[in-house]
């Protein structure tokens, strides 16, 4: 089965505007990405699916391939979801533009994982990082079941516990955005046409899969990933460069 890669990427981000193009390490955040994603599956396997053409200007000069799509979609998955009309694969692997430090045996794993689960929406998680806090609501948690299929996910921390703080430890998990998709999971996430009530309240958009019924397999990778979600971020993860480099 053939596998591409789609990145998701919007200009006119609330949280943080421009976010694709913003240099790290004086590399577009974007462009780190995708040179992450071409080491798990190649080059030529690797799409940005885009509305903005600053970003698709800078996607052409690095010799990435990118797909222009609608400034309609809901979410980043409504966005790949239109873009993989445009690819000839079987399995469609969504990246979050957001995350420069992801690995890529993580990608590969995942997609291991959908061969073998093929009719099953697959969604990357892990432990929290020593210096991430389960309070921070741009870090959305997950509480997954013996099967390793979600149960839920937030931005508040949870599974909440009512023993004293002292008494109880919890392993918080937090998602990773590395997602696995067939063509028919993404059209009928695109089909719905509306966020669903816990998409819209928690501002997560995997919940869209849970509200409609269909289950999702959680699969455990590495802790590597740190989410640029603001411009606090941007200094965390070039400090962890610059660290590796040294």
């Amino acid at each position: 089965m053939k596998s591409v890669i789609i990145i998701p990427a919007r200009f006119g981000s609330s949280r943080y505007e421009g976010k694709p193009l913003i240099k790290i390490n004086k590399v577009p955040l974007v462009i780190r990405v995708a040179r992450k994603c071409s080491k798990a599956i190649g080059k030529e396997n690797v799409f940005v699916a885009t509305d903005d053409h600053r970003i698709s200007s800078i996607v052409k000069e690095y010799g990435f391939k990118y797909i222009m799509t609608s400034k309609k979609n809901l979410t980043g998955t409504d966005r790949v979801a239109e873009a993989s009309l445009k690819v000839k694969a079987n399995i469609i692997i969504n990246v979050q533009g957001d995350e420069p430090l992801i690995n890529p045996k993580d990608i590969m794993k995942v997609i291991r994982e959908k061969k073998k689960n093929f009719n099953n929406v697959l969604c990357a998680y892990t432990n929290l990082r020593k210096d991430e806090k389960a309070i921070r609501r741009t870090i959305p948690k997950v509480v997954i079941n013996e099967k390793k299929e979600l149960i839920y996910i937030s931005r508040n921390p949870v599974p909440v516990t009512k023993i004293k703080k002292k008494d109880s430890k919890v392993n918080y998990l937090k998602q990773v955005c590395i997602y696995g998709f067939n063509k028919s999971e993404l059209k009928k996430f695109k089909s719905f046409k509306r966020k669903s009530v816990l998409e819209k309240i928690e501002d997560i958009e995997i919940l869209r899969f849970f509200e409609m019924g269909i289950k999702i397999k959680m699969v455990k990778v590495s802790n590597s990933a740190v989410a640029v979600d603001e411009p606090s971020d941007k200094v965390k993860v070039e400090k962890i460069l610059n660290e590796k480099k040294r």
